[in-house]
């Protein structure tokens, strides 16, 4: 009598979900991320054609989950690093968050601009690069769902939206060159 696959996955997730997820947790250090790598990990043995033929089903879906939290931690580490990079182009004497409850019109008005350097850089982007980028920065959508979205890898999706930051960084740079406060600073 064969198992049906639905079947299968039901008993699979009752039997070794709850496990999987303290896997997960141990190795994310954040339970809401296990339990999302938990599901991804869970339909990434939906899409096979037989998964209830694997030897080891359970080796199989904590080694798939294992390289997943792998790739999430990698993400996390490049976007970290990002910050940290742009924190420390911040302008002497301009606070990092410009919304703070000093901040003075000029430093507003300083804010508005690069965000629109922002918005421009980000119109020129190439498609799949802005596509991928705005799934993620305004849709909070995670590398996972933005490559399914897109129907490409994951590493294509980091891909766009590390060139994507690079670009948006590089307008910023071309932005104080050419007359954003740095430069008006300078000419005093």
């Amino acid at each position: 009598m064969a198992i049906d696959k639905d079947q299968f996955l039901a008993e699979l997730v009752a039997l070794h979900g709850t496990h999987l997820e303290k896997f997960l947790a141990r190795k994310l250090d954040n339970p809401e991320d296990a339990a999302e790598v938990a599901q991804d990990a869970f339909l990434r043995l939906h899409r096979m054609e037989q998964p209830e033929q694997l030897d080891n089903a359970r080796a199989f879906l904590f080694q798939v989950a294992s390289n997943l939290a792998i790739d999430q931690l990698r993400r996390k580490t490049l976007h970290f690093r990002f910050l940290k990079a742009e924190k420390n182009l911040a302008v002497d004497g301009e606070p990092l968050d410009i919304n703070a409850i000093a901040a003075s019109p000029e430093q507003i008005i300083s804010a508005r601009e690069k965000l629109d350097a922002i918005y421009s850089a980000v119109e020129e982007l190439p498609f799949k690069t802005k596509q991928a980028f705005l799934l993620h920065r305004n849709n909070g959508l995670s590398y996972n769902d933005i490559a399914r979205e897109m129907d490409v890898s994951v590493s294509s999706v980091e891909k766009y939206i590390l060139q994507a930051l690079k670009h948006c960084r590089a307008r910023l740079a071309t932005y104080y060159e050419e007359g954003g406060p740095a430069s008006e600073g300078n000419k005093q």
